[in-house]
């Protein structure tokens, strides 16, 4: 049975709050798994250094042991124990976005066990920006594996309620705490490589990378479906992942002809009695007037898309979709990875208009 706490963030310095956060971080010493919030999306965590806790996030998850986890730390003192090899360009990323949305990716100990890297000779490692996930971490006095708490391929979860719903009675333990501020999984950019390569867009982006390190790359993955059989160095590069349960299109091209399109899409499937839903942009709404259609936010404005995609991915799943067909986006800044997350979801199948 699964203990679920409520944490008040306004509330985190009372004698209640500190005891809770204290009684997770006794469960990750024990070997079990606890549910925690993060910035970017709730994470599924177990002791990092135990290979026996960490098989229980796989099972939980029903995640596939060659998908690698993130450990997450709370200070860089705890580096120490598991990375080797920190370069100049490493630090420099750390002293600029840590506590923050970026994983880096580098050169492993040997007290990282194989479950968390899946047999790979890198980990990768962030330090979350919540102060619940720091303290937790803090109190557990050891890395934390965490990859999102959801059932393996369907959308990360960005309030407990999403959480509870996957995992209940799967976990020791959920905190219960404020919705992730983000909404997508943190920027991952592999430091073992010359130059880094960006393996997995999020909340800082490759500008702003670039602008502390210098050039970098972005790996193939980001845009195009990996082989089954190649091995992957992060999070999120293999699987179909953060999919809805309904067939998904996404529809990319000049403005009108992807309105005019998705409208006929929909149309055609109602039709046949196939419930369409619509992910549009706040400029779109009054153009899909009559459908069933979900905000993603504004166009100008994509940290509101990133903080509204997995709610909506949801929302149609509660909504018992059918089909649903979003507009695409770019692949510059930020819109990079809300279309990294869409493709993914929507298992690469796009139209061209």
């Amino acid at each position: 049975m699964t203990e679920i706490i409520n944490i008040e963030l306004s509330r985190l310095d009372s004698i209640e709050e500190t005891a809770k956060i204290q009684r997770a971080a006794d469960f990750i010493k024990e070997g079990k798994t606890v549910v925690f919030p993060t910035e970017t999306v709730y994470g599924l965590g177990a002791n990092g250094l135990d290979g026996v806790a960490v098989k229980k996030i796989f099972i939980a998850k029903g995640r596939p042991a060659d998908n690698p986890l993130i450990l997450h730390i709370s200070d860089e003192k705890m580096l120490e124990n598991i990375v080797t090899d920190i370069s100049e360009a490493a630090k420099k990323l750390m002293k600029a976005f840590w506590p923050g949305p970026i994983t880096l990716v580098l050169h492993k100990t040997g007290n990282v066990p194989d479950e968390v890297t899946a047999g790979l000779d890198t980990v990768a490692v962030r330090m979350p920006g919540h102060p619940i996930a720091l303290r937790l971490i803090s109190a557990a006095g050891k890395p934390v594996a965490a990859p999102s708490a959801n059932i393996s391929g369907k959308p990360s979860p960005t309030e407990a309620s999403h959480v509870i719903e996957d995992l209940d009675n799967k976990v020791d333990m959920i905190i219960a705490a404020n919705n992730s501020k983000i909404g997508l999984e943190s920027t991952v950019i592999d430091m073992t490589l010359t130059p880094p390569v960006l393996l997995r867009p999020g909340g800082i982006t490759k500008d702003q990378i670039e602008a502390i390190i210098g050039k970098i790359e972005i790996d193939k993955s980001i845009t195009s479906r990996i082989q089954e059989l190649e091995a992957v160095r992060s999070p999120g590069m293999k699987y179909r992942h953060y999919s809805p349960d309904a067939k998904m299109i996404l529809v990319r091209g000049e403005k009108q002809n992807k309105i005019k399109k998705i409208i006929e899409l929909a149309d055609f499937n109602n039709a046949k009695g196939i419930k369409a839903v619509i992910l549009a942009t706040t400029e779109n709404l009054d153009a899909f007037r009559g459908y069933e259609v979900l905000r993603l936010g504004a166009s100008d404005d994509p940290e509101e898309i990133m903080a509204n995609l997995y709610q909506c991915l949801r929302k149609c799943n509660s909504m018992k979709a059918g089909i649903i067909l979003s507009e695409a986006f770019g692949e510059d800044e930020l819109e990079l990875a809300i279309s990294n997350r869409l493709i993914r979801a929507a298992g690469y199948n796009v139209i061209e208009v």
